[in-house]
């Protein structure tokens, strides 16, 4: 049987439509495909629950599924706007059906904010284009979703938003200095969670788009000198892109393997995929 797969959308319509005109996809698309190429037999499904009236899976829905994953989004969770109350909503639902349970920054906060915890904004602002020197905590050095990873590495990252209070069954399993929970399991209703707050789907194309569409803010915030810095550094990101083999683009920002080889880069979904998600299978009779 081929595992079937449900992405939710974190974004509005609003946002996701923005996405396409800057990148081509949306989050939601750009992780199937991602998870398609990790798993190449899945069906995945993709549904949009901040939407007003989205055909989201009642309880029965979600049990025909092998997995559940939550993308990243523009939304902040404490803002409690209907958009965001219905995707903590749809968060409850897939904890209480016990399928396998995925979530990317948004998704992080999304789960843990179901589960009882709570997120605020950074005080230390915006983690942004690569999570920096993110380690494995002792809870976590044995925990099958970093199997495979160094103790110690960088990944793909934009957020200004992070958990503040853990909710009952969270286990940290990845910290940086900028955010404690750089990753998580959370066992909640049944259901379990593992999420990261840095997006392991993101190609190191989507750090130039996500750079270069947020200039502005960018700016404002001190991260950059001038717009000639931006146009620089994004095209530098996208030249790296189109040739991983550049070691003088690497080595100008610090760029190692675990950000631009995909095998890397990805694990923790691959680690999902065949520790949550394939015996789940199993036990349901699929495999």
């Amino acid at each position: 049987m081929r595992p079937r797969i449900l992405v939710a959308e974190g974004n509005t319509a609003e946002a996701r439509q923005r996405r396409v005109s800057l990148a081509g996809a949306t989050y939601s698309e750009s992780y199937a495909d991602v998870l398609h190429r990790l798993a190449p037999h899945a069906v995945i499904d993709i549904c949009y629950p901040a939407d007003a009236g989205a055909n989201l899976p009642d309880a029965a829905g979600l049990e025909g599924y092998d997995g559940v994953a939550i993308t990243g989004s523009s939304l902040n969770v404490y803002s409690a706007e209907p958009e965001v109350t219905r995707q903590v909503d749809f968060a409850r639902a897939v904890f209480a059906s016990g399928v396998p349970f995925f979530g990317s920054c948004w998704g992080l906060q999304v789960a843990a904010t179901a589960a009882g915890g709570s997120v605020r904004r950074s005080p230390k602002g915006r983690e942004m284009g690569l999570a920096r020197k993110i380690h494995v905590t002792e809870a976590g050095r044995n925990h099958p979703l970093h199997q495979g990873k160094a103790p110690v590495f960088d990944a793909p990252a934009i957020h200004t938003d992070e958990v503040d209070v853990r909710p009952a069954g969270m286990i940290v399993t990845a910290t940086n200095a900028f955010s404690e929970v750089q990753a998580a399991e959370i066992r909640h209703d049944g259901g379990t969670f593992w999420g990261v707050q840095y997006h392991p789907e993101f190609t190191i194309t989507d750090i130039a788009i996500i750079v270069a569409s947020r200039a502005e803010t960018l700016l404002d915030e001190g991260l950059f000198r001038d717009a000639a810095d931006i146009r620089a550094y994004v095209a530098d990101i996208e030249a790296l892109a189109a040739d991983p083999t550049r070691a003088d683009i690497a080595w100008k920002f610090g760029i190692d393997a675990d950000v631009i080889d995909p095998g890397l880069r990805t694990r923790e979904l691959r680690n999902w995929l065949e520790a949550m998600v394939a015996p789940a299978m199993s036990a349901r009779g699929r495999a």
